[in-house]
Order: C-alpha cells, then structure tokens, then sequence
C-alpha cells in the first residue's frame, strides 16, 4: 500500500490556527482603540444585512473562519453560509448572508473578505491544476511555500479545490534536497555521499530512532536532478523520488527507468510546473506533481459585501 501525506481538514487544531490569526488580524486593524468612522456615522441602534458575493467564477474555501472572525470580535452579527467549501461558484453567486447591528457589520467586513477571499482564490487555482491534469493519472500536490503562520489555512484551501496535501512540515516525513546533499558530502570529506547513500542513512535512523508504528508510516522522499541520481539511488527504494527542473521528455524517460529498476517508487515532477505546461508533465507519466504556486502566486478571490435595501 502507498504511503500518503496527511490531508488536512478543517478539525481543531485548524480552528485553533485561524483564531490565532484572527485575534492578530483584529489587533492589526482596530489596535486597543475603535473604528472611528463607523463610530461617527452609523448609529448605535442601527441595523443592517449584507450578502457575501463573489465577483467572479471560482471555488469557495473558508466558511468555517467566518463564526471565528465574529466570535473573536465579539459582534451582534448573524451568518446564514449558502455555499460549504469546495462549491464552485459563478460570478454574482452569494456566500451568505450577514444580519445585525450596521456598525459590526462594517468592522468585519474587511477581515472576513480578506480570509475568505485569499483562502477562495488559492481553492481556485489549485482546481485550475487539477482540471488541466485531469485525463492523467498525475496527482498534483502543494508544497510548503506558504504564508507564514497559514500554512494548515492554506494547505486546507488547496485541498478544497482538490488538490491533494504534501507535507505539512518537517516534522511529517524525510524529504532529502540538495542542501542535505551538500552539507552532508561535506562532513564526509574524503568520500563521496550519494543520494542512496542519504536514503540508506535515513533508513536506518527511523528504524533505530523512532516507534515502530511512527516508523512504518514515515515516508522518505529525496531529491534527484539528473537520470543517473536516478538510477543510483532507486536500488535503495525510497518511497518518493522528487525529480527536479525536469523538462517532459525527460521525465519520461526517468518513467521507464523508475519502471525497469525499482515500480514500486513513486516518481514527483517539481519546478517549471506552470497551467501551460503541467499537462505535458502529467503524460510523462509521473504520479505527482508538485507545485508551490497553488499557494504562494494565488490570487484572492474577488468577493464583496453587498448591502440589501
């Protein structure tokens, strides 16, 4: 059986990260003092209800944070969600709909736009990856580049556009790049140390280091950017094999080596992974493709607020 990253989902410890988001967000716009405009212009009695509306076609992802944002803030404000994570949306289709007091309706509207915008666009170009790769047998993946602080946010938003979680940090697998490779051909100074020899090594370390469950379930994934590091290092039977800056004919040649020396590894496509040429890449036939766009080049959803009247 393949082994595979966890995929997040929207539990508690992804509830506990947006509320430590939100109160930081909160701190950031109002400071310890108020909105002064809302104040001098909205009565205190007034009420109000506004629809959440997207500007454009996409996928919606972070519902969940909006009953966050108005619990932190402590509003007199009612959602009613008309979507859940993972609908596409058309332009002009309604999220929800706000009701209550008119000032705490402007208070939150820039930070509930804000998450649900960026968390809605990263949904959407991560469905655009997947779309473009769909006659394929390629799974496209996320990477860590991500907001600090938003890693779990945006890896969850990822996943509701279908993509599917890499790992979530260092601590989830063994991942050997090229900087371990250097570092470590260092501290061997009079001999050389190959990619198999790292993954040798770090067999042996989960083997000898950690519980035997926790051990099973580690994958050990490395870095190759040349079709010899290939062949060298497939004999030691890593579970993924991350072929970098690859163009697709090499790739596809890398394929029929993976499949003559050792099937049962997994090949990751990664770098140069653009909507113009992940397709290319997915018919080399590589069963991953990785790519740090989803998450760090999304562009936010256009969602606004409209007043009903």
């Amino acid at each position: 059986m393949k082994k595979e990253f966890h995929q997040i989902d929207w539990d508690q410890d992804l509830t506990d990260d947006c509320r430590q988001l939100v109160k930081l967000a909160v701190r950031e716009d109002l400071g310890r003092e108020y909105d002064w405009t809302t104040m001098a212009l909205v009565p205190s009695a007034a009420q109000g209800q506004a629809r959440l509306v997207s500007r454009q076609a996409g996928v919606v992802a972070g519902m969940a944070a909006i009953p966050i944002v108005l619990d932190e803030m402590e509003v007199r404000l009612e959602f009613k969600p008309a979507l859940s994570d993972g609908d596409v949306l058309q332009s002009g289709s309604a999220l929800g709909t706000l009701s209550g007091h008119a000032r705490d309706l402007l208070v939150t509207e820039r930070l509930i736009l804000n998450l649900v915008g960026k968390l809605s666009g990263i949904a959407t170009l991560g469905r655009q990856y997947v779309d473009a790769v769909r006659t394929s047998q390629a799974k496209i993946y996320d990477t860590r580049k991500t907001t600090p602080g938003y890693r779990r946010l945006e890896k969850y938003a990822a996943g509701c556009g279908g993509v599917t979680n890499h790992r979530t940090g260092l601590f989830e697998a063994i991942m050997i790049k090229d900087n371990h490779l250097a570092f470590a051909s260092q501290a061997a100074k009079n001999r050389s140390f190959s990619a198999r020899d790292a993954v040798d090594q770090a067999k042996a370390f989960v083997a000898e280091s950690l519980p035997k469950e926790r051990a099973a379930a580690m994958i050990i994934e490395v870095e190759v950017d040349t079709l010899p590091q290939l062949r060298q290092v497939l004999p030691a039977l890593p579970d993924i094999v991350l072929l970098d800056n690859m163009a697709p004919d090499v790739l596809s040649q890398a394929v029929k080596i993976r499949n003559e020396v050792a099937p049962q590894v997994e090949l990751e496509a990664s770098g140069g992974v653009n909507l113009s040429t992940v397709l290319a890449i997915a018919q080399s036939g590589v069963e991953r493709i990785s790519v740090g766009a989803i998450t760090h080049s999304a562009v936010n959803l256009d969602i606004g607020l409209d007043w009903a009247v």
